[in-house]
């Protein structure tokens, strides 16, 4: 660097608690409540997963489907999404099996937020905690986490039910998201913070499936 030419400053913030003019608590960031989450499911489709590293893809088959069946469990919206169906196919029949009665969207945009429909379902539920899983994490899981976090909705990054064909791709991704203010979280800790107690059926249930 040539003398007297100082060096460009780099902020990085931390995750912001003001949403749409609300101050949140730490509490209401960082943990999930049942009463006000969604879970979305973003492009796990045949023929994108068969581009996949499979070890990497099965780990996400195997998280998405414990967060579908505590969804189940505990009575939480799921909406799945899909791109370009034509070309890429129908969401993985393992995984819609878990949820056939959820809402499926498709869409052209890479951000889910660029369909309407999805937008304006999530507005209406007035859930404002989104569980984020899918594919892939440097593409439509990047963009839809911005929109989402620009709407003022609280992102809950589930990092070990995301996947990229590039895992420098991924973790690039997950870094962006999280500087831009969502949350990053893991299946487990998506379940348990969602269960908040032991000893219940639910409990007994879904504890199960994580060991």
């Amino acid at each position: 660097m040539q003398p007297g030419v100082v060096a460009p400053s780099i902020v990085i913030r931390a995750p912001s608690l003001v949403s749409e003019g609300r101050i949140m608590s730490i509490q209401s960031k960082f943990l999930l409540d049942p009463a006000k989450a969604v879970l979305v499911v973003i492009d796990v489709q045949e023929k994108l997963c068969a581009a996949m590293e499979r070890s990497a893809l099965q780990q996400l088959t195997k998280n998405t489907g414990i967060l579908l069946e505590s969804a189940k469990e505990l009575a939480i919206p799921v909406i799945f999404t899909e791109q370009y169906v034509k070309g890429l196919g129908p969401t993985l029949g393992e995984l819609r099996q878990r949820a056939p009665a959820a809402p499926g969207f498709e869409k052209m945009t890479f951000s889910c937020c660029g369909n309407d429909v999805f937008i304006k379902q999530l507005k209406q539920s007035g859930r404002t905690q989104i569980i984020v899983t899918g594919m892939e994490t440097h593409v439509c899981v990047l963009q839809t986490v911005i929109d989402l976090l620009d709407d003022g909705f609280n992102v809950h990054l589930a990092k070990d039910a995301v996947m990229s064909r590039s895992s420098d791709n991924r973790q690039t991704a997950i870094e962006a998201m999280v500087l831009a203010g969502a949350v990053p979280t893991c299946t487990e800790a998506v379940v348990f913070q969602l269960l908040k107690i032991a000893g219940t059926d639910s409990f007994k249930k879904l504890s199960k499936l994580v060991k």
